[in-house]
């Protein structure tokens, strides 16, 4: 694994020899060297190569080929950075800001991996806003690696789930209840109109659908 890493950074290295220092191309070869520390810059100009269709200048037929030979990276890895960096922009644009990297303490700076995670977890209907704040909390503040989060994400799930399992089985319960009532208020009609009941049972009859109507106002 260290042999491919130091191939892929010699290629990198030799492609950016010749070409100026000041061009984007020279920009993204030189982030895609300290992908780490880096990836956040690296994923804002692959984005833009992506969007304008750059690699197309430089001689590649399309943007799978231009990452995985020029930058020595797989399609999957770039398309996760693209959509990272773009969440970023349009969700937390304040952790693009230079200030927050040049301040944030490294064991801090989340990984593109964590932030993707988030990015799923945004789009979920499981996930509410109070749980999204906690997932970001973790990456932002508490530095967590993707490992830690993507298991944080499971428990949330989990647990919302659960709720809303019990939400469900109890919303079916009171609609059974309001049912059984209405049924309860047709039989007590009929039996008023044909007198086919004691007045004693047409009383007990009363007392339970006051007592019904009670329990479905406590739980509604």
């Amino acid at each position: 694994m260290q042999a491919a890493q130091t191939k892929s950074l010699k290629n990198i290295e030799a492609k950016m020899e010749g070409l100026d220092v000041n061009s984007i191309r020279y920009h993204i070869l030189a982030s895609a060297k300290s992908f780490k520390s880096s990836w956040i810059e690296l994923g804002r100009s692959l984005y833009s190569v992506y969007k304008d269709k750059m690699y197309k200048e430089w001689g590649y037929v399309n943007f799978d080929v231009y990452v995985a030979r020029e930058i020595g990276i797989r399609k999957q890895t770039a398309m996760k950075l693209l959509k990272s960096y773009y969440f970023l922009e349009k969700e937390e644009p304040q952790y693009l800001k230079s200030d927050y990297t040049e301040q944030a303490q490294p064991v801090n700076i989340p990984s593109f991996e964590s932030v993707d995670i988030l990015r799923q977890a945004k789009n979920k209907k499981t996930i509410d806003e109070d749980d999204y704040q906690s997932l970001k909390k973790e990456i932002f503040e508490k530095g967590k690696d993707a490992g830690e989060v993507k298991k944080n994400l499971g428990v949330i799930i989990r647990q919302r789930q659960e709720f809303d399992s019990e939400e469900i089985q109890e919303k079916r319960r009171l609609s059974t209840l309001k049912r059984l009532v209405g049924q309860l208020r047709l039989l007590k009609t009929e039996a008023s109109t044909l007198k086919i009941l004691s007045a004693p049972l047409v009383k007990d009859l009363e007392n339970l659908i006051k007592n019904i109507d009670l329990e479905i106002g406590e739980q509604s």
